[in-house]
């Protein structure tokens, strides 16, 4: 399919430059909590045994996994959600009000060549999940110098209004 302007823009590739786009609607208890629907640039895919997301020995591995399988190396990806109000079509999918909030998550994998190989637009009612990211932290190999003369630290600023205590309400 070929990629609107917003999705060529995220993936680094031309206007309506063909792409393999799939949805995804996820049940919970039989019900939908979130939908999905990811672009992959067919320059990437195409030819290859991943082509299909959830075709053939790499069906359904995710996009990680499937990248590694053709020799791409996923390094990281962003992810930028933000709250907003869910539009006729996803309210009627999710079960929801229109116009409900909705968490809209744009996430992106980037190879370890910084190209985009995978987005996705996700879509989870805001009343029925919580956010968490997990941001793993790796200590790195330190300066020296910077351990001889570390920076000076910042004191903190003093409140610029004197504190009160406060009696308790009745």
């Amino acid at each position: 399919m070929p990629a609107p302007a917003e999705i060529a823009t995220r993936l680094g590739i031309a206007e309506g430059e063909l792409c393999v786009r799939r949805t995804y609607e996820f049940l919970a208890d039989g019900k939908p909590v979130q939908l999905s629907t990811s672009w992959e640039p067919y320059a990437v895919t195409g030819g290859t045994l991943v082509v299909l997301p959830e075709g053939g020995q790499h069906g359904g591995a995710g996009v990680v996994n499937r990248m590694a399988a053709i020799g791409v190396t996923v390094t990281h990806a962003v992810v930028q959600p933000e709250p907003r109000h869910a539009t006729a079509k996803e309210a009627s999918l999710l079960g929801i009000q229109k116009a409900a909030l909705v968490t809209h998550i744009r996430r992106t994998y980037y190879s370890d060549q910084g190209r985009p190989v995978e987005t996705a637009d996700i879509v989870v009612p805001a009343a029925h999940c919580e956010i968490v990211c997990e941001i793993p932290i790796s200590r790195c190999q330190a300066d020296p110098r910077q351990l001889q003369n570390p920076a000076p630290a910042v004191p903190p600023r003093a409140p610029s209004v004197p504190a009160r205590a406060q009696k308790p309400g009745p």
